[in-house]
C-alpha cells in the first residue's frame, strides 16, 4: 500500500488521518497537498473600490435600500476575488435580501476584520460591530455608526493595498 505521507518510513494512519512526528512534535504534511498559505501572506487578487459612506447613504436612501443590496454584493465579492475567502458577492447579497442585511451587518465586518488578520495587522472591525445595528436601530445612529466603521475600514485596507 503506498503511501503519501513523508517521510515514507511512517505509515499512515486509519482513516487517511495524518500522523503525528515525534521528532518535529507536530503533524507532518501529506506530500500530495499543498501546504497552508502563510497568515500574512501578500493579496492574491484585484484590489477592490474605495466608496465614499456618504454615497452608500445617500444612494441608499434614494434608490429605497436597492443600492445597499449593490453594496453588499460589490463588497463582499471584491473580498472573495482578493483574498480567495469569504462568502462571495452572491451569498451576500442573498443574505441581503432575505434577512434584510442583518446577517450581512456581523458578516460583512467579519470579513473585513479577516483581510487585515491575514497581514498581521490588528482588526478594526469584527462580527460584533453587527451589534451597532441591532443595539442602535432605534435611535437610527446605530446602523450609521456601523456603516461609518465598516465601511471605513474596508477602505482603510484597500488603500493600504494600493487602492485610490
Amino acid at each position: 500500500m503506498p503511501t503519501n505521507y513523508a517521510p515514507a518510513q511512517y505509515a499512515p494512519q486509519p482513516f487517511g488521518q495524518p500522523q503525528f512526528d515525534q521528532q518535529t512534535a507536530g503533524y507532518l504534511q501529506p506530500m500530495n497537498m499543498p501546504a497552508a498559505a502563510a497568515p500574512y501572506g501578500q493579496p492574491m487578487g484585484p484590489v477592490g473600490k474605495i466608496r465614499s459612506t456618504w454615497g452608500v447613504i445617500g444612494l441608499s436612501i434614494i434608490t429605497l435600500g436597492i443600492y445597499s443590496l449593490f453594496y453588499y454584493y460589490a463588497t463582499h465579492e471584491e473580498m472573495k476575488q482578493h483574498s480567495g475567502e469569504g462568502l462571495g458577492g452572491v451569498v451576500g447579497l442573498l443574505f441581503g435580501l432575505f434577512t434584510g442585511g442583518l446577517v450581512n451587518a456581523f458578516v460583512l465586518p467579519n470579513e473585513i476584520g479577516n483581510l487585515y488578520a491575514r497581514q498581521g495587522r490588528s482588526r478594526p472591525v469584527s462580527a460584533t460591530t453587527g451589534l451597532w445595528v441591532i443595539l442602535g436601530a432605534a435611535i437610527v445612529v446605530g446602523p450609521l455608526v456601523w456603516l461609518i466603521k465598516t465601511n471605513g475600514a474596508l477602505n482603510a485596507y484597500w488603500r493600504s493595498v494600493g487602492a485610490r
